[in-house]
This record gives structure tokens, C-alpha cells and sequence, in this order.
């Protein structure tokens, strides 16, 4: 998206600042850019936009989402076309109050929707200006430590920056008896069309990988750490998890499963990440620490959509409802915070002066999408409701 070159003041909002409210305020926007956040009269050269009674948020940067996989292979084995599929999840982001957003692509060794081939179309599709992404979007690619193959190319996209956020995953089952693997088979069937004897030698097959997957864990870490690319760990079950991902230099543990590890990925300075759909329903659906659990006990930094992107713009509310914390501060949950856990802080999740115009107008003291009356982008007006 090209940033406006009109000089805008939007005049009259109260707004989210990184210090607390400012009430009806004058905030400028030049070049893409906020300029001005003060409550000074509209300067010469600048057309005035009213947006009294109305709150001015910072946009949500959204570092750990993948409910765009339901878009693209909506039943088992039911691929849509990529184009339409993305398009469909940009303007569910808009929807949301998402302005920034990493697609969070699974690098498998399945088939299918989560296949290599299917990493490779979604990295072009996403850098190719043409596809018509209105949201700021950026690529972290959930690498599974048995994906071995084509390991060059991860590499290079680590290096060309498409992909600037990358997360080691280790997804297979932790034994091969009937049990274990039949639960493993339902999650697999959900995404793509296989039989019983096909899914063992698949998973037989990548069992027989790991061993040279942790030795490309360990040079991909290297790449990270010499590019500036922050490294997440993911559901880190144990102190030695976490042990391992201190090691590493990992910059954000995604869904630790406890308070305890929390405070120990915490304690050596990583930013702990959970899905708000975890607050929302009530808990985890895998059973590790609920997000309202985390808060209480101050481990929780960012959130993040996961898998269902309303759950985004509503847990900060949420939180606040609760008595867990400040909205203000709940906010910085969904947009301070997680900018600056992936490394683009400097340019996103807040309004002042010199960073990236992106924020929402919305209806106040109502918690749900609906109350967004318009989202800006680099200071151009993409989205407005009624």
C-alpha cells in the first residue's frame, strides 16, 4: 500500500497513547505517518476530519494467526483458489481491526495444506504487490522439525527477509501405539483426505527425520540470530523446553503450558504469547494455563488471534471486564507488545510521532468488532462501516 500524501488531522477522538488517554485530541498524519498527537488547533495545511465521540485505538499486529487455512481448504482435501482465499482473510483481518499481519504458514512434512508447496505459494502470493492485500502483511513460517527437504530454500527466504518471523515446531505424536497415533489421525484428517496405513508411513517416514531436523533447527537459529529475525519456541511442555529455547536465544515462547515455565521463558527475557480465543472460550483447548490464569499471575505479554480473529480485537476488553488488568494495558497486548516482540516496534503498535499511521476509530466502550467505525493504514482510510 502506498502511504497518502494528503496531510490529514483527525480532530476530537480520545486517544490511546502510549502513556494513557488524550482527550479530544488533534492527531496528524502526513506520508504514511503519524506527525502530531496533541490537542493544538488543526495547523495550517492540513484538512480537518471530525472525529469527536469517538476512541482512537493503535491497530492490532497480529504475530501468530492461521484461521486463513480454514479459507483456503475449507473441508478435508477441498482446496479454493489461493487468490480468493486471501482476499477472503484480508478483509476478515479488516474486520477484526487486524492492520498487521503475519501469516503464520505451517512448513510440514504433510501433504497438502500444509506442505511445503503449499509455504512456497503463500510466500509468493503474499509479496507479490499485484494480490491486492490491503493489511500489512508479513510471513512467519511454523517450521516442523521433521520437514527436512528443500532446507535451502527456507534459508533463503530467511535471508531475502519474506520471512521474518520463524517458529521451530515439533508436532509429531511422542509415540506410535495405536492410541496416540489414532488421536494424531484425527487432527490430520481435518485438513487432509488419507487412510489409516497412509498416515503410519507417513508418520513413520518422519519420525526417521527428526535427528537431522534438530541439526537444521540448530543452523536455522544461527541464520536468525545473524539476520535479526526473531525465533519462537512453541508449546514448551517442560523446564527443559525452556532450557532449550534459552539456548537457542528464542525471542518469544509461544503457549508455554504453564505459569511456572511462563516465568521461567520470562525470567531470560523471552515475551510470552497466548491465543485470545484461550480468554474467550474460558480456557485452552489443549488444557495448558488459561490466558486469564496468566495474567493474573503477570506472565502474559502478547496475544494473538491463533486460529479465530474477533477473539483479537474482544480479549482486551476482556481482560479489563475481568479485573485483570487495565484496558490500557490490555491493549498494548495486541498491539505494543507483540510489535515489539517481533521486531517492528520502531514502527508499529503505537501512536506517536515517526511511527506507521495504523489505527482504528471505534464506537467506545463496546467490545465487539462491530464498534470499528474505520481502520487506517499508513494513513489511508482502507475500511469504513456506516
Amino acid at each position: 500500500m502506498t502511504p497518502t500524501s494528503k496531510p490529514l488531522a483527525l480532530q476530537g477522538a480520545t486517544v490511546l497513547t502510549p502513556t494513557g488517554w488524550l482527550e479530544a485530541a488533534t492527531v496528524l498524519l502526513e506520508a504514511g505517518q503519524f506527525v502530531g498527537v496533541n490537542q493544538a488547533p488543526c495547523p495550517k495545511g492540513y484538512t480537518a476530519l471530525d472525529a469527536s465521540g469517538l476512541q482512537l485505538l493503535p491497530g492490532i499486529v497480529d504475530i501468530h494467526g492461521d484461521a486463513f487455512e480454514r479459507m483456503i481448504c475449507p473441508r478435508p482435501g477441498v482446496n479454493l483458489p489461493l487468490g480468493m482465499a486471501l482476499i477472503e482473510n484480508d478483509q476478515a483481518l479488516l474486520g477484526a481491526g487486524i492492520t498487521t499481519f503475519f501469516y503464520s504458514i505451517t512448513d510440514s512434512f504433510e501433504p497438502g495444506l500444509r506442505s511445503r508447496e503449499m509455504a512456497r505459494q503463500l510466500v509468493k502470493r503474499i509479496h507479490d504487490p499485484d494480490t491486492g492485500l490491503r493489511v500489512d502483511s508479513r510471513v512467519h513460517i511454523r517450521h516442523e522439525q521433521a520437514n527436512t527437504a528443500d532446507f535451502e530454500e527456507l534459508c533463503h527466504w530467511l535471508e531475502t527477509g519474506q520471512v521474518t518471523l520463524l517458529s521451530l515446531n515439533n508436532h509429531l505424536p511422542p509415540s506410535l501405539d495405536c492410541e496416540t497415533l489414532q488421536r494424531y489421525s484425527k487432527g490430520l484428517r481435518q485438513r487432509i483426505q488419507c487412510s489409516d496405513a497412509e498416515i503410519r508411513t507417513l508418520v513413520e517416514s518422519a519420525c526417521g527425520r527428526q535427528i537431522k531436523g534438530l541439526e537444521q533447527f540448530d543452523a536455522l537459529v544461527q541464520l536468525c540470530q545473524h539476520r535479526g529475525i526473531p525465533v519462537a519456541s512453541h508449546d514448551d511442555e517442560t523446564a527443559e523446553d525452556v532450557a532449550k529455547s534459552r539456548e537457542r536465544g528464542v525471542a518469544i515462547a509461544e503457549f508455554p503450558a504453564s505459569i511456572p515455565l511462563a516465568e521461567q521463558s520470562r525470567a531470560y527475557g523471552a515475551s510470552v504469547l497466548m491465543g485470545a480465543p484461550n480468554l474467550v472460550r474460558g480456557g485452552s483447548h489443549v488444557g495448558y494455563m488459561g490466558v486469564a490464569e496468566a495474567a493474573q499471575a503477570n506472565v502474559l505479554d502478547c496475544l494473538c488471534s491463533d486460529y479465530h480473529y474477533p477473539s483479537l480485537f474482544h480479549a482486551p476488553f476482556l481482560l479489563a471486564e475481568k479485573g485483570l488488568m487495565p484496558f490500557e494495558q490490555a491493549w498494548k497486548c495486541v498491539s505494543e507488545y507483540p510489535a515489539g516482540a517481533a521486531k517492528i516496534g520502531d514502527r508499529k503498535g503505537k501512536i506517536i510521532p515517526g511511527h506507521d499511521a495504523d489505527f482504528l476509530l471505534v464506537t467506545p466502550h463496546q467490545p465487539f468488532p462491530n464498534a470499528i467505525r474505520s481502520v487506517y493504514s499508513q494513513g489511508q482510510a482502507i475500511v469504513t462501516y456506516g
